[in-house]
């Protein structure tokens, strides 16, 4: 009887049950019954993240757990990871991720000496999906917007909102492909509001973004950023947060950028941001209206510094306190280095072979190693770098992006000799390959005091005639004169204000796209020039430069090229001693703009069209030619010319 009372309450039970969830005939949706909380619990004691946990629970930082499919923190329910914690996503692609959902919450409790882990087993890019957090905050997608990862529910009213704590997370491997138009990201945060704290967080091997904010209102310090395909940090939806303390890399070519900011401006906050590439690319991108202030921003590497992809309006974006110029390079002195990040165990690393960056110190190059320029190269203002004779140094065909500078303050001991000069060349020597070597200095100007260069920006100008560069012997440049913009390229060298304390002989320039040489103001002088092919002008002065050249050579043997000489702007009345200039394809010899003018001794002019061009109409008087006012009508094959016979260091290549 027992028995059959017991068969009978069952079967009224099953059909009690069945009746509820078919839910025949009814408008209202069916019921989804999730996994009970008490499963997911039991896996998580066996070391296994599945399922939807509805109730706080502590992992165990002696297990390492397998993420096989998607875990999502429910509302109402908190997951505790204590330090030291391993998660290990199998190679589930879109299938496998964390989320926490709106009234959620994540506590990472990891410390610098026991981070927690979440990686793939390989680390490789779009294993699995990744770390995603809903929240209650403000965006501007509106409150209850469906996230495109997971399709999970996100936004509020409470910008204050706190969805846990994260603290010292490294994360790898994550990116996997949702559709053709998304992925996940290493982290994302959907409207997560300002009461939850992320501190201390590296994403390494992104397919997609390192981490992207959608909307709200979190803050994050100490984010390590390592070779994330996309960009490595992503913000759109008027996120309004600050970052402080980033450091990014990227040594993997085909990312697409550093930063990338979409649709409205919050204006959010970046304090001390380094990025540094081995392999070019675009640092800064701003799409629609976006912006940002950033302090203390270091960019190294990159061929372009800003984008503003839809011309969106350059105000918006604030660097260092003035508006974002997208003709800087902003290869600053960084802030926040990679030694900061000790507890993220990254294996990449830049060569010591690779020059970029800063020099803020004494620098001394080794001859026995063949160097890479990857980018620029900036002596800082007290620093020197030393490069010793015989040392080659291979420039990237990275057009403006790479050059080395000396600002200011800064020196330059290039060391060659006769039959070990120190080469800079691009691998082919192509005209444009890259930038060249600019110093500044200061000595006077006529564009004044910390004058402006249309070259990186650089401040130059001073009242110290006799200021001191550094020293240049048996140099060879190749392949130089990346195009700046409509008006602008780079020269082979080009000396900004730089003094006569400065020493600069046996210098050989080869195949530029602008000029061989070019004198901004100052009062340097140099010894032993050798100019081949520059297609602009082999010597070009400006902005009152009288400093005295001694033993020219001027090659011409491709045309097209515009002049030997080209003098501008007011006379300082430089000194040519010993100039020789030969052309095979015609041309302009000596070319004089405005008032410009030179006094010249010992001059030989041979295949040019045209040996004296006073563009401007400005006075012969003002150019001085052995002795005698210049004469457009005289053949100035009229002196000795240099003898190179024993310059056999000009044209020494890599």
């Amino acid at each position: 009887m027992k028995k059959s009372v017991l068969k009978t309450l069952s079967l009224v039970a099953f059909i009690l049950v069945t009746l509820t969830l078919t839910n025949c005939g009814s408008d209202e949706p069916d019921i989804i019954i999730e996994e009970p909380s008490t499963e997911v619990v039991k896996n998580l004691k066996a070391g296994i993240l599945n399922g939807n946990l509805q109730e706080d629970y502590t992992l165990d930082a002696n297990t390492v757990y397998n993420l096989n499919s998607s875990f999502i923190v429910e509302k109402g329910a908190t997951i505790t990871i204590p330090a030291g914690t391993r998660i290990q996503a199998a190679n589930g692609g879109t299938n496998v991720y964390i989320a926490i959902l709106k009234g959620g919450k994540i506590d990472i409790q990891g410390t610098s000496s026991n981070p927690v882990f979440m990686s793939s087993a390989s680390g490789n890019p779009g294993d699995w999906g990744g770390l995603t957090i809903c929240g209650e905050a403000t965006t501007t997608a509106g409150e209850n917007a469906t996230a495109e990862v997971g399709g999970f529910i996100y936004g509020g009213t409470n910008d204050s909102d706190n969805s846990g704590s994260i603290n010292y997370l490294v994360i790898k491997g994550t990116g996997a492909q949702i559709n053709a138009d998304s992925q996940y990201n290493g982290v994302s945060l959907y409207a997560v509001g300002s009461g939850t704290k992320i501190d201390n967080i590296a994403v390494l091997n992104g397919s997609d973004d390192g981490i992207e904010f959608f909307g709200g209102t979190v803050s994050v310090s100490n984010l390590y950023l390592e070779n994330n395909e996309d960009d490595s940090i992503d913000w759109t939806e008027g996120w309004n947060g600050t970052v402080d303390n980033a450091y990014i890399s990227h040594s993997i070519a085909g990312f697409s950028t550093v930063f990338e900011g979409d649709k409205d401006n919050n204006n959010p906050k970046f304090n001390n941001i380094t990025a540094v590439s081995t392999v070019g690319g675009t640092a800064l991108q701003f799409k629609k209206e976006s912006g940002g202030t950033i302090t203390g921003l270091s960019l190294t590497g990159y061929d372009t510094s800003i984008d503003m992809k839809d011309g969106g309006p350059l105000t918006n974006v604030i660097i260092d306190g003035v508006t974002a110029d997208p003709a800087l390079n902003y290869t600053n002195t960084p802030v926040t280095t990679k030694a900061s990040f000790g507890w993220v165990n990254s294996n990449v690393s830049i060569p010591s072979s690779v020059l970029q960056g800063t020099v803020s110190g004494t620098i001394t190059l080794d001859a026995g190693t063949k160097y890479q320029l990857n980018s620029s190269y900036i002596v800082q203002d007290g620093g020197t770098l030393v490069i010793p004779a015989g040392t080659k140094i291979e420039a990237r065909n990275g057009g403006t992006g790479v050059y080395i500078a000396v600002l200011k303050g800064g020196k330059i001991d290039i060391q060659g000799t006769s039959d070990n000069p120190v080469v800079i060349s691009s691998p082919g020597a192509n005209p444009g390959d890259w930038g060249g070597l600019t110093i500044c200095g200061k000595a006077t100007t006529t564009a004044g005091v910390d004058a402006t260069a249309e070259v990186g920006g650089f401040i130059y100008g001073g009242t110290s005639d006799t200021d001191n560069s550094g020293s240049i012997k048996y140099l060879v440049i190749k392949g130089t004169g990346a195009q700046i913009n409509a008006d602008s390229q780079y020269n082979g060298i080009s000396l900004y204000a730089v003094g006569s304390g400065t020493t600069i002989e046996n210098v050989s320039v080869i195949n530029g796209a602008d000029d061989g040489v070019e004198f901004f103001g100052g009062t340097v002088s140099a010894k032993n020039v050798y100019l081949e092919n520059n297609e602009d002008d082999s010597v070009d002065w400006t902005e009152g430069w009288n400093g005295t050249v001694t033993n020219t050579y001027i090659s011409h043997t491709i045309a097209g090229f515009s002049t030997a000489f080209e003098g501008d702007k007011d006379n300082g009345n430089p000194k040519f001693i010993n100039l020789t200039a030969i052309s095979t394809v015609g041309g302009t010899g000596l070319q004089f703009k405005k008032t410009s003018g030179a006094t010249i001794t010992n001059i030989w002019l041979e295949g040019y069209t045209k040996n004296i061009d006073m563009k401007d109409g400005g006075p012969l008087a003002n150019v001085i030619i052995d002795g005698a006012d210049a004469d457009p009508a005289k053949d100035y094959k009229t002196g000795t010319k240099v003898d190179i016979s024993a310059w056999s260091w000009r044209n020494k290549g890599l």
